[in-house]
């Protein structure tokens, strides 16, 4: 068997080599070979990218918000918001940390600039346990001491805003009703930071104050509600069930999955149609297999009528261009998986793409390669190949000697 092996992978590359005067037949070949490169690192290469896009976004997404997010129908305060924790953790063996929080819209103003702006109100001592924030500050420090407040990088800047500045908060919903109408709540603070979350929906609309000046400034007693974070974020829909049923109405439970799954399953269905698309273009690749190996059956008709009279089986000649098929897809498959890897390698290091975060969210191309993706590729381009090999082999194996002598 193994002669018989090594017999047929000879003639193999036999047929396959370039020689002179057969110079367009080897041009057809050498093309489908680049065919089958090229589809193999652009369908790779695109993988990474959504995949990179997918981690990049939910590690963004979860940076500034929680796992798991408790709350109350109809946006009524939350009391007592420590005991809840305490018995919570207690309950919820899935539950980490947690931290509460409020959150309302107001308006900033800073000299003559005015917009309208996002207002979160933290617990410091506990916030780094549940958010990134703290980590992702670019000018000044993380100080929500006093009257203070730290706000995103795109408010800053449409405000004209800079560290020690002060701006002025409103909010309509603590409005106090004078003789001349309601009078809005209104607070003075000092920029003490900015931050950069990576996002444009973050940079552009949030600004940090602490709980304290929060529920000032919002006439509040309790808190909007418990963020907490989990062991395993993709249990975030279990235990948001869990911690439902325990605490019951008036109390309700949102969580990072549900929030943002219009955009998570967005993402889904373009990585699922792109991976469709670009197939396409290594199955074309693989049509031009079927094109050489025809012509190096027409070119070599003689040689297989000698070879099937003096003794070899039709099931020699059909696996001698298989391996034909297999030889011109593998190399095309490996010179496409190093030419993706070093691509993606470069657009993950350099990150020489930008992005206009306001339309994809991210302000970088990440790129994150997946070996699984590498490996399902690499084998769906072989076996495309080997298909592809099939019907050229098959009419090879099923010449008669005598007819094939005889026309030649």
């Amino acid at each position: 068997m193994k002669r018989f092996l090594n017999f047929e992978s000879f003639l193999a590359r036999r047929y396959i080599r370039i020689k002179k005067g057969e110079g367009f037949r080897s041009l057809i070949t050498l093309f489908s070979g680049i065919g089958i490169a090229l589809g193999v690192a652009t369908l790779l290469v695109v993988l990474s990218v959504m995949n990179g896009m997918q981690t990049d976004l939910r590690d963004k997404i979860l940076g500034a918000t929680s796992h798991v997010n408790l709350l109350k129908f109809h946006n009524e305060s939350v009391y007592d918001w420590e005991s809840l924790l305490d018995t919570l953790k207690v309950a919820v063996s899935e539950i980490e940390e947690g931290t509460p929080y409020i959150y309302s819209k107001g308006l900033i103003k800073h000299n003559q600039y005015t917009d309208g702006i996002v207002i979160k109100g933290i617990h410091e001592p506990t916030v780094s346990l549940v958010s990134e924030l703290p980590d992702n500050i670019v000018l000044g420090s993380f100080d929500l001491k006093g009257k203070r407040v730290i706000l995103g990088r795109y408010v800053a800047d449409r405000l004209r805003a800079h560290i020690g500045d002060t701006v002025n908060l409103s909010s309509p919903f603590g409005a106090t009703p004078t003789l001349f109408g309601f009078l809005p709540s209104s607070e003075k603070f000092i920029v003490s930071g900015i931050f950069d979350m990576g996002m444009y929906e973050y940079n552009a609309t949030l600004g940090l104050i602490s709980i304290e000046n929060a529920k000032t400034l919002f006439r509040m007693d309790g808190v909007t509600g418990i963020e907490f974070t989990i062991k395993d974020i993709y249990q975030a829909p279990d235990v948001s069930l869990e911690i439902a049923a325990i605490l019951g109405y008036p109390y309700r439970v949102t969580n990072w999955m549900q929030t943002n799954s219009t955009l998570l399953r967005a993402l889904r269905i373009e990585k699922i149609t792109m991976f469709v698309i670009l197939t396409l273009i290594v199955i074309v690749a693989a049509f031009n297999i079927i094109s050489s190996l025809i012509l190096i059956v027409i070119g070599k008709i003689k040689e297989i009528g000698i070879l099937k009279a003096i003794g070899t089986t039709s099931h020699s000649i059909m696996k001698t261009f298989l391996i034909d098929g297999l030889i011109v897809g593998g190399t095309g498959t490996i010179a496409g998986v190093l030419i993706a890897y070093v691509l993606c390698w470069l657009l993950g290091k350099y990150h020489f793409v930008n992005l206009p975060s306001d339309v994809y969210f991210l302000d970088k191309l990440p790129v994150l390669m997946q070996w699984q993706d590498f490996l399902v590729v690499s084998i769906s381009a072989l076996a495309l190949s080997i298909l592809a090999a099939f019907y050229p082999a098959k009419k090879a194996s099923s010449l008669d000697p005598v007819e094939a002598i005889r026309n030649e």
